[in-house]
C-alpha cells in the first residue's frame, strides 16, 4: 500500500508546519501579550491596594468623626441636663417664694377676716341679747303683768347664753 509509506512524509511535514506555528504562539503570547496582562494584572491588583487603603483610612476618618460628634452630642445632653436642673431649681424657688408670698397674704387676710367675724359675732350677740332682752321684757309683762326693768332683763337674758 502505497499511501501508507506516503504517511511519513505527509505527518513529517505537518509536525514541522504545527511545531513552527506553535513555537510563533508561544513566542507572540509568551513575548508580546504576556507582559501586557502581567502589567495590567500587577496594575489592577495595586489600584486594588490603593483603594482598599483609601477605603481604610475614610473609614478611619468616618470614625474619628463619628467620635467626635458622640462627645459632642454627650457633651450637649450633659449641658441640657443642667440647664434643666437649674431651671428647675430656679423654677422651685420661684415656686417656693410665690407659695410663701400667697400664703403670708392668706394668712394676713384670714387674720382680718377672723376679726371682722370675731367683731360681726360680737355685735349680732349684743344685738340678740338686746333683742332677748326686750322680747323677755315684754313676754314677762304680759305673762305675768309684772314690771321688769331692761338691767334685770338683760342681766337673765346674759345667765341664759
Amino acid at each position: 500500500m502505497p499511501q501508507i509509506n506516503q504517511l511519513m512524509d505527509v505527518y513529517a511535514s505537518q509536525f514541522f508546519w504545527l511545531l513552527l506555528v506553535i513555537g510563533i504562539i508561544y513566542f507572540v503570547i509568551g513575548k508580546g501579550m504576556l507582559p501586557k496582562i502581567s502589567r495590567t494584572v500587577e496594575d489592577r491588583a495595586k489600584k486594588i491596594s490603593d483603594d482598599l487603603a483609601a477605603a481604610q483610612a475614610a473609614q478611619a476618618e468616618v470614625e474619628a468623626k463619628e467620635e467626635q460628634y458622640r462627645a459632642m452630642l454627650n457633651s450637649a445632653h450633659e449641658n441640657a441636663a443642667s440647664v434643666v436642673q437649674t431651671a428647675r431649681a430656679t423654677a422651685a424657688a420661684q415656686r417656693e417664694a410665690t407659695v410663701k408670698k400667697a400664703d403670708e397674704k392668706l394668712a394676713a387676710t384670714a387674720a382680718v377676716a377672723e376679726a371682722s367675724r370675731q367683731e360681726a359675732l360680737s355685735t349680732a350677740l349684743a344685738e340678740i341679747e338686746g333683742v332677748a332682752a326686750e322680747a323677755a321684757k315684754d313676754i314677762v309683762a304680759r305673762l305675768s303683768g309684772a314690771k321688769v326693768t331692761a338691767a334685770e332683763a338683760k342681766k337673765a337674758v346674759k345667765a341664759a347664753f
